[in-house]
């Protein structure tokens, strides 16, 4: 409202009008002013004074009581919608937590093969968790109950065990207690030193060994050195001369149960740039489901039609898994036609070029065995999942295979997307089922033989990650627990071989023990076990430095070959410190040979790869072609009548060994708040929420 006129109404309203917008939790205060205001403050109308911290001078205006009021009012406002907001969070995050502990399914190997589980199994598994907590909540209450009484008793304050005069409840838990921390001080702390300090030792030489790779790196960086085919030019000649100068290529597929993907590979190899004349494509089918193999030897057929030169096998016996496949496809009797074999999973699609890039390096270096492409995501951003495998898998293929690649000649046959030269095969022994590891199996047989290898960093396949969590720990299991069945078997033959010192070193000490053995022993029995266990313990120490700068500084270094993911730095340091359990139980299993050593569960894919990939390739491919990724199914419709599967719903699975270890961390990190740890307690508060998260099931995608 304008005040009225007369000079007595102009001084009782000296203050400015204004205009409060409230939105729970914005706010906004507009000034209006008359002309009368303008001229006599000099500010226009309209103008916002929420910006504080003008002083009094020309063009400002003083600021009344209630303005100040109002502001204060307002700001309060906000605070109390902040303090509601997070209020709300917390209570929607634990509904949601109580729901998934309520319909989710444990880890357990017994209901693996069942829809529902055992309700007696459930409730002893929660019978247990109720327990751990308690124990650990009491646990805490009697720390902090001593610490309030003054207990903290030290080493060197310890005076001998006397028994109270009168034993009362506060007498006996004072000599209770003195007589805990005698034991911990005599038999708990030495030993739990002794084990830190070793880890911290096999922690700086994993450091040291993550830093020399990544100065190889930027070495090969800086020098642009870049693996070049011997006589480029004449390669390059013969493949653009014609087909009769193009060597013979077989590529093998080996898919089980993976109808998510089997089109779009079966296209994308299929559309490769080479003369049909000296390719030849086997899709080896393992797939136990009818309508999968129903569907894709329509694929397959539907391709022969059309001109691909390309064959459906499938196995009766499925022995050995994927190494039994290759095997077996190995022994057909056309394959001494050909010189070399590609390799793609069934979730690969190579680019049209992908030959034309890799065989030209077998031409005139017959010592060559392997040539290795890169891994390129069409996921690497569906959730916060696949965005840590990306960095994981960034840093392996652009600092490990390839720094490996230029001055070791001999790295991990990735199992897909490499292309090999079948004599190399063959002299290495063949495809063996020894292991879940075929692909390492067999790239460590031919280096003993004196095969070098050679790693293409910018010649890249598309293929997907696994957006469940499930899907990963399983892959995760596999390539751990291989590795050390496989470091059994071949060690003999290491030694025994002609290779010189300094390889079988580079085998032994790095490439299996430093690599796939200590850093996931390490890793959980560092952050995991000594850590939390040092709050209880404080006779026995970690330093900052090791729990705070060196693994930041691993981390950045770690995140340097996917500089997006920068924003992810810390979820990455925690979730790999999580990973690491069930990496240690794998390598575990795989060291002592213990049953689920030999698990093997084909990833989940989602054929996501589809979405994108298929558009450029339909552009390229005739009309008939088109149809053919389209199944007959009339063809499917007069089989025998099968039995329609119920559709599954999306549920999730509670995972015991990390709840366990969230209780424990969480109780630890309460635990270092009274002997003022800062560092600790903060990395012990996000490592326990992060492995409470992971235990829930909360991150990526839900299975079926």
């Amino acid at each position: 409202m304008s005040p009225p006129f007369g000079w007595w109404d102009k001084k009782a309203h000296r203050g400015t009008p204004v205009i409060v917008k409230m939105e729970n939790p914005n706010w906004s205060i507009s000034e209006i002013s008359s002309p009368d205001d303008e001229d006599e403050y000099g500010i226009g109308a309209g103008e916002e004074f929420a910006a504080a911290g003008r002083g009094p001078g020309k063009g400002a205006r003083v600021k009344n009581a209630k303005q100040i009021t109002w502001v204060l009012l307002l700001k309060a406002h906000r605070a109390a919608g902040c303090l509601t907001f997070l209020a709300s969070a917390a209570v929607g995050l634990a509904s949601a937590v109580r729901r998934r502990v309520a319909s989710g399914r444990t880890d357990s190997d017994t209901t693996s093969s069942s829809d529902e589980e055992s309700p007696v199994l459930r409730s002893r598994f929660y019978s247990c968790i109720k327990a751990f907590l308690w124990i650990s909540v009491l646990m805490l209450c009697f720390e902090i109950a001593a610490y309030l009484k003054g207990w903290h008793l030290t080493a060197w304050e310890m005076q001998p065990l006397v028994l109270p005069s009168s034993f009362g409840v506060r007498g006996f838990l004072k000599a209770l207690y003195a007589g805990w921390v005698s034991f911990r001080v005599e038999y708990v702390a030495p030993p739990l030193q002794f084990l830190a300090d070793a880890c911290v030792i096999l922690f700086l030489i994993q450091s040291a060994d993550r830093l020399i790779l990544c100065l190889g790196c930027f070495w090969i960086r800086f020098k642009g050195i870049k693996p070049t085919p011997k006589g480029a030019i004449g390669a390059s000649k013969d493949l653009e001369s014609g087909g009769e100068d193009y060597p013979m290529v077989l590529v093998q597929m080996p898919m089980c149960n993976e109808k998510e993907v089997y089109q779009q590979s079966i296209a994308a190899v299929c559309n490769l740039d080479w003369p049909r004349s000296n390719i030849l494509i086997q899709v080896l089918d393992d797939s136990d489901d009818p309508t999968t193999q129903t569907l894709i030897k329509e694929e397959v057929e539907k391709w022969q039609q059309n001109g691909a030169r390309i064959l459906y096998r499938h196995r009766v016996i499925r022995d050995g898994y994927k190494a039994g496949n290759l095997k077996s496809a190995m022994n057909c009797s056309y394959v001494k036609d050909y010189e070399f074999v590609a390799i793609f999973d069934a979730d690969f699609q190579p680019a049209p070029d992908f030959l034309k890039l890799t065989v030209p390096h077998f031409k005139d270096n017959d010592e060559l065995g392997l040539v290795q492409a890169r891994w390129s995501f069409v996921n690497k951003d569906e959730n916060l999942l696949t965005r840590l495998q990306n960095i994981n898998l960034c840093f392996h293929f652009e600092v490990e295979q390839q720094v490996n690649g230029v001055f070791i000649n001999f790295f991990g046959f990735n199992g897909t997307a490499g292309v090999w030269r079948i004599k190399a095969l063959e002299d290495a022994g063949g495809w063996l089922e020894r292991t879940t590891v075929e692909d390492m199996d067999i790239a460590v047989r031919a280096h003993l033989k004196g095969w070098k290898f050679v790693y293409l960093n910018d010649v890249e396949c598309q293929c997907e990650l696994p957006e469940c969590y499930e899907a990963y720990r399983k892959q995760q299991h596999r390539w751990h627990s291989g590795p050390m069945q496989l470091f059994r078997l071949c060690l003999p033959d290491i030694i025994r071989s002609k290779i010189g010192f300094w390889k079988k070193s580079n085998l032994i000490f790095l490439f299996f023990l430093l690599r796939k053995l200590i850093l996931p022993f390490y890793s959980f029995t560092l952050f995991c076990i000594i850590l939390p266990l040092t709050m209880f313990v404080p006779e026995a120490e970690l330093p900052a430095w090791v729990v705070c700068y060196i693994p930041a500084t691993m981390s950045f270094l770690n995140i340097l070959p996917a500089p997006r993911s920068f924003p992810f730095i810390v979820p990455y340091l925690l979730f790999e410190n999580t990973m690491s359990v069930t990496k240690f139980n794998a390598m575990i299993s795989g060291l002592f040979q213990l049953g689920s050593a030999y698990e093997w569960v084909v990833t989940k894919k989602s054929g996501r790869s589809s979405e994108g990939d298929l558009i450029s390739l339909m552009k390229k491919e005739p009309m008939q072609q088109r149809g053919a990724s389209v199944p007959n199914f009339e063809v499917i419709a007069k089989e025998e009548p099968r039995p329609q599967k119920v559709s599954k719903k999306k549920h999730n699975r509670i995972y015991r060994k990390e709840l366990a270890l969230a209780f424990l961390l969480l109780t630890a990190s309460a635990r270092s708040l009274l002997s003022a740890q800062g560092i600790h307690f903060y990395f012990l508060l996000f490592q326990g929420i992060s492995f409470l998260l992971v235990g829930l099931d909360l991150i990526g995608e839900q299975i079926d």
